[in-house]
């Protein structure tokens, strides 16, 4: 609905490109508005009075509830026996003892305008799905992600139990071990083995541990280690399978390896001394493509930047000594920043950053 000033306006403008030579359907459609519309706003009072549609008459039909009606169908609704029932059981539940009221719809409508469309009954009320915690790491040892995996083994149906934890920002694995039983002592035990090794006693802000909802990860005994040690759990939502995608990609990693046992593990020493020499090529060798190809372990040492730097040069003097073979710049050796977890919308990750680089300035 176009406000009468806003009407006046736009015919001015139109009547001005219109003169200037403009085509009168042109204008009118750059201006937002049919050829049509501006015929009935000049053949009528639509310049002079607005749109009438407010202020219009609307005779109650002849076939409306009365008010006697309105007021019968509310008690009925509000009796004791259908305080619980919502209007589509209502109906018929009358219709089975011979009364007709109204319809469904008629039911729902009087009901709202009573404001009694409140959740009839005691079962809550939908909820709408929460959105994913989104966390930021600019550093290490700022968030960490973990979980679960199995590993199959010669026997079948038989399975050993793969943990990992990696450093969000780094992707290097800082805790890792091999287990024949999937129990909470085991991940505790885990996590304080890699904050002692990480030196999370001595930081003054401890790391975010993102996991699933898993009921190893979440158990009593979890979570009092995470407690005692300082480390702030997070989870990922209910059947969100891609809530810790960083954790679902190293283990797709780990089973894409060539050397990973197509007929599974004879024992669990085989099973372990595989794990080692994966986290070991994994943290030292393997050129991750989301951290600009160094090493999990490069960049956990902040050697990225150096090296990054020294590809860029590299890059920079092949292009000037052979020019004509660079169609344009150099591959982008920028190091990579924050890695964000589960982002959210962008103005919400902005103003995350933005408060921890004032943070940062404060302490």
């Amino acid at each position: 609905m176009i406000g009468l000033e806003d009407r006046q306006a736009l015919a001015r403008d139109i009547h001005t490109a219109h003169s200037a030579g403009a085509r009168l359907r042109l204008a009118c459609e750059t201006a937002g508005i049919d050829l049509r519309t501006l015929q009935r706003w000049k053949a009528g009072e639509g310049l002079r009075r607005g749109d009438g549609r407010p202020e219009a008459a609307r005779p109650i039909p002849s076939h409306a509830l009365s008010q006697q009606e309105r007021v019968l169908m509310v008690q009925v609704a509000n009796e004791p026996r259908f305080a619980s029932v919502p209007p589509a059981r209502i109906v018929p539940m009358l219709a089975d003892e011979g009364v007709y009221l109204a319809s469904e719809s008629s039911f729902a409508r009087v009901l709202r305008d009573e404001g009694q469309t409140a959740h009839r009954g005691r079962a809550k009320e939908p909820r709408a799905a929460r959105p994913p915690t989104t966390h930021i790491a600019k550093a290490v040892r700022q968030v960490w992600c973990w979980d679960m995996t199995y590993l199959p083994a010669a026997v079948v149906g038989r399975w050993f139990h793969l943990y990992l934890i990696l450093d969000l920002y780094s992707r290097k694995i800082v805790g890792w071990e091999v287990h024949e039983t999937d129990e909470s002592h085991h991940a505790a035990q885990l996590v304080k083995r890699a904050a002692l090794a990480e030196g999370i006693a001595l930081m003054e802000t401890k790391p975010v541990l993102h996991g699933d909802n898993g009921s190893t990860l979440k158990a009593t005994t979890v979570l009092a280690m995470l407690h005692w040690l300082g480390v702030k759990p997070s989870y990922s939502r209910p059947r969100v399978s891609d809530d810790n995608a960083f954790a679902e990609s190293l283990f797709r990693t780990a089973k894409y390896r060539p050397e990973f046992p197509a007929a599974g593990f004879a024992s669990l020493e085989d099973a372990r001394a595989w794990a080692a020499d994966f986290v070991h090529w994994y943290n030292m060798e393997h050129r991750h493509s989301g951290i600009g190809y160094v090493t999990p372990a490069q960049r956990h040492a902040g050697q990225d930047q150096a090296i990054l730097a020294a590809r860029h040069a590299l890059y920079t003097q092949a292009r000037e000594k052979n020019p004509a073979r660079w169609s344009g710049s150099t591959r982008n050796w920028t190091p990579i920043g924050a890695v964000t977890l589960n982002p959210e919308r962008k103005s919400v990750v902005q103003a995350q950053l933005k408060d921890m680089d004032k943070q940062r300035e404060a302490a």
